[in-house]
């Protein structure tokens, strides 16, 4: 087996893109009401995070979550395949997986479709731009 060879551009680009999606998924302009509303917590306390951590680690995993998608896409993957991969993954292992913690958590069904639907956008967005840029 060859060892794989990544794009460090199209990697970063894509934990960029992650990360981005975030900040304005779980923003007031769509869905840091309800999502604030579902997890129980009140403006106050989400303000009283200590962001810079959140942030960070954040950012950390956007990057991790890209080299992973990378290494599962290979070096000849295409756009179409790289969106493709990602919509899967979001879908069939991540969603899914946050659909059965959700479950035993008790969380409701609106809280797993903001919180997977983040998910499903952004690895749909990471496969796209790493699958262009291989």
């Amino acid at each position: 087996m060859d060892a794989p060879h990544f794009n460090l551009f199209a990697i970063v680009t894509a934990a960029l893109v992650t990360f981005a999606v975030g900040g304005l998924w779980y923003s007031p302009i769509l869905f840091a009401r309800p999502w604030m509303r579902e997890c129980g917590l009140t403006e106050e306390q989400a303000r009283s995070a200590p962001m810079g951590r959140v942030f960070g680690l954040s950012a950390l995993a956007a990057l991790v979550m890209s080299v992973n998608l990378a290494a599962f896409l290979g070096a000849k993957a295409t756009l179409s395949f790289g969106l493709f991969a990602g919509a899967a993954t979001g879908i069939g292992w991540v969603a899914m997986s946050l659909g059965v913690i959700y479950l035993f958590e008790q969380r409701s069904l609106k809280l797993w479709l903001i919180d997977s639907g983040y998910q499903v956008v952004s690895y749909t967005l990471m496969g796209g731009i790493l699958g262009a840029w291989h």
